[in-house]
């Protein structure tokens, strides 16, 4: 996947706030639920865990989580 420049910063940022995040939650399901609100979901494949939009599953990043 080839980026510009500002999209790999802005994925970079959404990273960095989506792991904040995991750690303001006690469990994965929470962190879940929280993800949804902001509109992301979670995707577990054989690549990782894989951050998607929520509803339409589009694939934004993989995570270290």
């Amino acid at each position: 996947m080839h980026f510009t420049n500002n999209t790999a910063t802005i994925v970079s940022e959404v990273r960095t706030f989506v792991m904040g995040e995991r750690k303001n939650c006690v469990s994965d399901r929470e962190w879940k639920f929280r993800l949804k609100g902001y509109g992301y979901d979670l995707r577990n494949t054989e690549r990782g865990t894989v951050l998607t939009s929520f509803p339409k599953g589009i694939e934004i990043c993989t995570l270290d989580a």
